[in-house]
């Protein structure tokens, strides 16, 4: 077998998000229907014009001591939670190449030039640039943290995910906006095609419920401001939805070789089938109408694995819940797969994560990996009218059971600028 070739697997997930704290705990609130959005109860919200948020279940900083967490941001913290349970979910213990002997138990390890790592933010530090502009504001220089750099870097998760295993095949933090979440785990499935690693941590962060980019996205449109109505203001697919809910929180999974990880003995989640990739090239917010550049990345998908369109039962949708992008979406499918459309259920999460921009891909594959392993499609819930545009089948309210034999199911994220990542994944 080419190492191009190399079939590529997911062992571990983990996640912190609006929902809950972890991955199961996500993942049952999702099954369930259970809506993230509320009321931001902080007092500088309360001018806003959005003043609604899905904000994390559990403090992230709560999982360090206090000295660890001042020299993280909030998107590290986030990374590093969902990271250490996915590592620790996958059967691996301590750091690659380092198996702790801690009241007698023994962990799986990694040969640590061997693991990688790769995740993603859209954003970055922007809390921590922004709350050390305002110590240097009002303070002076002195008082600025000798950190502000290293937490302020988009590389700044990726980097000490890769820190805490010790992973030396290569740490990397694609940004695409919304989609870069999904890039960096297509990234890490070509790290462990080529050859470059067996082991990868991959994933998507993001922190950034704070006035400024509030206020930026409240005043371009792009978000919901039914203040009155949170837990029912992301509604994707619906005739009545005016935009996205901000979200936080982090998704993370272990991806490794199937070789590898029938060495070891390792469960398995789901096979990641590969990824899809182009750009609209039409506008630097807007999606291009037609769908014609997220149709490119559904057919590279197609093109650059095995997966037939019949296999696909699942779509965990972009779905964010604007009018034009949520339609484009549906548009793209139709052209690609036609009449096979119909029999793929489609969900739309983020109607109850909201959107967390870079980390939306990263949730948003651990609830993708979830359904193809329990064969049950999550709800899109406040769909209390489907827009006559989106011809597809819609899970509606109540979550669905999808179908025996071998099934694939996507993940799509498509992020300002342009960019369209897709990826597949298939029961094993």
């Amino acid at each position: 077998m080419n190492a191009t070739h190399k079939s590529v697997v997911v062992t571990g997930i983990g996640a912190t998000t609006p929902l809950g704290g972890d991955s199961t705990s996500t993942w049952e609130a999702l099954v369930a229907g259970k809506s993230g959005v509320a009321l931001i109860d902080e007092e500088w919200a309360t001018d806003m014009p959005v003043r609604i948020a899905a904000q994390a279940v559990v403090d992230p900083a709560t999982e360090f001591t206090r000295p660890q967490a001042r020299k993280l941001d909030r998107s590290a913290q986030f990374a590093l939670v969902a990271a250490r349970e996915a590592w620790k979910d996958a059967g691996f213990s301590g750091r690659a190449g380092e198996v702790p002997l801690e009241d007698g138990a023994k962990g799986a390890t990694v040969d640590p030039d061997r693991l990688g790592a790769v995740v993603a933010s859209g954003i970055g530090g922007v809390t921590t640039l922004l709350a050390q502009y305002d110590v240097l504001k009002e303070k002076g220089v002195r008082p600025v943290s000798p950190h502000t750099v290293p937490m302020m870097m988009p590389n700044s998760p990726s980097a000490n995910v890769g820190l805490e295993f010790n992973a030396r095949a290569g740490v990397h933090t694609p940004v695409s906006a919304c989609a870069s979440g999904t890039e960096a785990i297509g990234y890490a499935i070509e790290m462990i095609r080529s050859g470059r690693a067996d082991v990868v941590v991959a994933g998507g962060t993001e922190a950034a419920v704070h006035p400024l980019p509030l206020a930026a996205f409240g005043n371009m449109m792009a978000m919901s401001k039914a203040n009155d109505d949170p837990e029912g203001a992301s509604r994707p697919f619906d005739v009545g939805r005016n935009g996205f809910v901000l979200g936080e929180g982090a998704g993370v999974i272990v991806l490794e070789s199937a070789e590898h990880a029938a060495a070891r003995g390792a469960r398995v989640y789901a096979e990641a089938v590969g990824q899809g990739v182009s750009a609209d090239s039409h506008h630097i917010t807007q999606p291009e109408p037609s769908g014609n550049g997220i149709a490119h990345a559904l057919q590279n998908l197609l093109e650059n694995s095995d997966l037939k369109p019949s296999e696909l039962a699942h779509v965990n949708a972009h779905a964010t819940s604007t009018p034009q992008g949520d339609v484009a979406e549906i548009k793209a499918m139709r052209k690609v797969f036609g009449d096979d459309t119909d029999h793929m259920v489609v969900s739309g999460t983020k109607s109850m994560t909201g959107h967390l921009l870079g980390g939306a891909g990263g949730i948003e594959t651990v609830a993708t990996v979830q359904a193809v392993y329990h064969r049950l499609a999550p709800p899109t819930i406040n769909v209390e009218k489907l827009d006559p545009e989106v011809e597809a089948d819609v899970v509606r309210d109540e979550a669905r059971a999808l179908p025996d034999g071998r099934i694939a199911a996507l993940n799509n994220s498509f992020g300002f600028g342009g960019h369209n990542v897709v990826l597949a994944f298939r029961t094993v």
